[in-house]
């Protein structure tokens, strides 16, 4: 293989432009690492959110984006047992200088899983962050049992369709916000109530619930405390949560946020869930890697369904 590659750097913050497409050295793995050829990079509205400076503290330019990966391994570095040369791999990467927006990538073994066999590795790459950020939401710090009432903002995007799925899997009620259009897709992946957030109030439309994952942040926020019952729990998973853990407790509620860890012994878990069609994921576009600027575009939009990979 050529000592060469293609990849996304950024070396200042800013809008999408900023994203430059260069070539660069192929990364070597370190113990307990392997190096992928990427077949598909997740593209999330976390690396948006990066890309701008909002949160410049996790971030150390120049650095190229991008956590979510699905590849197969080049190589494998000093200790690495679990996987060989030839393996089909996928998981998710911590924020680090060197992300998978590139045609190669390293990632430490514990944090990779096999790939589901039912998915192309383009469609796998959009499964780890989405999938772990459900889990931990639902299976983790709600650990929503059957006959709850759980709301999901956001339910058609990236991280909601997966957390609808979930949700039902788990045995919940299952109820979501999103546009009208997208009130079908989400009724086939198992939503039980569907709410316009567009033509209506969703404090108005929906009864009381256990939990809600609010994808969204700002006035739904506070917003969403309305609409739990005693003691529920609202869950937070954006940068401008709008709410805090003193405002639900001065009511007599719960807040958390939820964080995606890199785990390849949850993503096995994950797998057994695709791989039994208990998962679908959709993915909405793909853009080749030196069109990843669109690709933050479109994401920016805020009106993707399901989710956006990068194919190098």
């Amino acid at each position: 293989m050529s000592a060469r590659m293609h990849a996304i750097v950024q070396s200042a913050f800013g809008g999408p432009e900023v994203l430059a497409h260069v070539e660069t050295d192929v990364p070597e793995p370190g113990p307990g690492e392997v190096l992928l050829r990427v077949a598909g990079a997740g593209v999330n509205p976390g690396d948006t959110v990066l890309r701008a400076g909002r949160v410049p503290e996790l971030v150390t330019l120049p650095w190229t984006p991008g956590n979510d990966v699905a590849g197969v391994v080049e190589r494998i570095g000093e200790g690495v047992t679990r996987f060989a040369p030839g393996d089909r791999v996928y998981g998710m990467l911590p924020v680090t200088r060197r992300g998978t927006y590139a045609e190669f990538t390293t990632a430490r073994a514990d944090a990779l899983a096999p790939a589901p066999k039912n998915l192309d590795l383009a469609h796998a790459g959009a499964v780890p962050l989405v999938a772990v950020t459900a889990w931990q939401a639902l299976a983790v710090l709600a650990r929503v049992r059957p006959g709850d009432r759980v709301l999901i903002h956001a339910a058609a995007g990236g991280v909601g369709h997966v957390a609808v799925q979930l949700a039902r899997d788990l045995g919940a009620y299952v109820i979501g916000t999103a546009r009208a259009a997208n009130h079908g897709f989400l009724t086939e992946l198992g939503a039980d109530e569907l709410v316009d957030y567009t033509t209506t109030d969703f404090r108005t439309a929906v009864a009381p619930v256990d939990a809600v994952l609010d994808l969204v942040g700002g006035s739904y926020g506070p917003q969403s405390l309305d609409v739990l019952r005693p003691g529920g729990l609202l869950i937070g998973a954006s940068i401008d949560p709008g709410t805090d853990e003193e405002q639900a407790t001065a009511r007599g509620l719960r807040y958390t946020w939820v964080t995606a860890e890199p785990s390849g012994a949850l993503l096995e878990r994950i797998t057994e869930r695709v791989e039994a069609g208990r998962l679908r994921i959709s993915v909405q576009h793909t853009y080749p890697l030196a069109e990843a600027a669109e690709a933050h575009r479109t994401i920016e939009t805020k009106r993707t369904t399901g989710k956006i990979v990068l194919v190098p």
